[in-house]
């Protein structure tokens, strides 16, 4: 009896202590979301194996995860996006592992240019709270507009004009560049 009284008390205190971790988890990664997406969107963690846990069923479309520290990423980072752009986001974080900057957007370039780059959805906003540290952080939105040029849009493709512009145009990288942001 003594013993399952222990196993219960160890379950019962990891349990605890699980749960203890989820709410600042869940605070971090959902520090980029828009207040009107907030409480419907899914929470994940990533693995190493680029898969990821899912912390939290939202009810809406937008993702939101805490990428603090990971290669590629500034030290401090919480991030959300369409829950259409996750095999992109996986992709993305294959790539940011390789630390020679040069080697990295080489293998990035070969996969734009033979097709196997994933797209993100197009018209997706990507928000981001990002920085040195919490304390910091700064907002930053883009919005993804894959294989759009200053043709398709009317947009100019580099911020000289003032206002939107088109970075990376005609890639499946390019996206909305926001002022302000």
């Amino acid at each position: 009896m003594k013993h399952i009284i222990l196993i219960a008390a160890g379950v019962l205190a990891l349990s605890t202590s699980g749960f203890a971790q989820a709410p600042a988890d869940l605070e971090i990664a959902l520090l980029a979301a828009p207040a009107n997406l907030r409480d419907g969107a899914t929470v994940i963690k990533w693995k190493p194996d680029f898969t990821y846990d899912t912390l939290r069923k939202g009810t809406n479309r937008l993702v939101c995860m805490d990428r603090s520290g990971q290669p590629g990423q500034p030290a401090f980072i919480s991030e959300c996006t369409s829950i259409g752009n996750l095999d992109r986001l996986a992709q993305n974080m294959k790539f940011e592992t390789e630390p020679d900057r040069a080697k990295r957007q080489a293998a990035l370039d070969a996969a734009e240019a033979n097709g196997t780059r994933v797209k993100p959805e197009y018209g997706s906003v990507w928000y981001h709270v990002m920085g040195a540290s919490r304390e910091m952080a700064r907002n930053h939105m883009t919005i993804a507009v894959p294989g759009a040029t200053t043709q398709s849009t009317g947009l100019a493709d580099n911020p000289k004009m003032g206002g939107v512009w088109i970075m990376n145009a005609g890639t499946s990288t390019a996206h909305l560049m926001t002022p302000g942001e």
